[in-house]
């Protein structure tokens, strides 16, 4: 078990090493993706204002619906404009995770998942969930079943009614069935940038943010480099109470007297006073 698992960390360190010195591309990647999704919602919303506004008020019964227009046309502009250069990626994600939040759940949350409504109940994606008996994904097998049907028999009238082939030329038909998937996935890649931000090397955040920090350190450094210049008090401004006490003098230790001149030690210290005394009256 041992040589199996350094046999693995050694291959997985080896390959994913390198890919560590690449993770500025997948923020890149994504960023390219989601820029030309926004710059589209906003450039529509722009140029149907009016009709934004009433569907916002109409439909959906939004409060403050011209506000609510400005704010959702003029974030997905701007979004997807700083997207696009890798500029401040991380504050600009959260409007527009917002964004994505507000339209899935008062646009698409009633047709549930799928935008659109897969037509092969073998091939759908819910497959997996209903076997296991999830009860909304045996719904949407059903509708799946339902809508292969409708699409059948609009295929079988356009063939004997219409230029079949000139009509499925760019496509086959499809059921739009307007679900929560876009947004949804929209807002997952908008989370996965405010974590990872823009990316090295490829995003404008990456230099402004290298330089900036680069300039505040060297701020930091010039001010604890400089010299600090301590005003020492002349003696005229010296406190009252640092003139009045005088320095101690120093203590002088007295040398040591062997014990057997001690006694005439201590006998000369009383003639010694003596003298003192005498000499002082004798000057007074």
């Amino acid at each position: 078990m041992r040589l199996i698992l350094k046999a693995y960390y050694f291959l997985h360190d080896g390959v994913f090493t390198l890919f560590a010195k690449l993770d500025f591309v997948a923020p890149f990647l994504i960023r390219l993706y989601l820029a030309p999704i926004m710059l589209a919602a906003g450039l529509y919303k722009l140029q149907n204002f009016d009709a934004t506004a009433m569907w916002l008020d109409q439909g959906l019964k939004l409060p403050y619906p011209e506000v609510m227009t400005y704010l959702v046309t003029y974030t997905e502009l701007l979004g997807g404009f700083l997207l696009l250069l890798g500029l401040a990626v991380r504050w600009v994600s959260i409007p527009l995770m917002v964004a994505m939040l507000v339209a899935a759940f008062s646009v698409h949350w009633d047709n549930g998942w799928f935008a659109i409504a897969p037509s092969d109940p073998l091939t759908s994606t819910a497959k997996p969930l209903a076997d296991i008996g999830i009860p909304m994904a045996q719904q949407s097998m059903e509708n799946s079943i339902a809508v292969g049907e409708r699409l059948d028999r609009a295929s079988s009238i356009l063939a004997n009614y219409g230029h079949y082939d000139w009509l499925t030329e760019k496509g086959n038909f499809v059921i739009l069935n307007n679900g929560i998937e876009f947004a949804a996935t929209y807002f997952i890649l908008l989370l996965s940038l405010l974590f990872s931000g823009g990316g090295r090397y490829l995003s404008f955040d990456y230099y402004l943010d290298r330089n900036a920090r680069q300039y505040v350190r060297s701020k930091r450094v010039e001010e604890k480099s400089e010299p600090v210049v301590e005003v020492k008090p002349s003696s005229a401004e010296a406190p009252a109470a640092s003139r009045d006490e005088s320095p101690e003098p120093p203590s002088e230790e007295l040398p040591e007297v062997a014990p057997e001149k001690q006694s005439e030690a201590d006998s000369a210290v009383p003639n010694k006073l003596q003298e003192k005394q005498a000499g002082t009256i004798a000057v007074e």
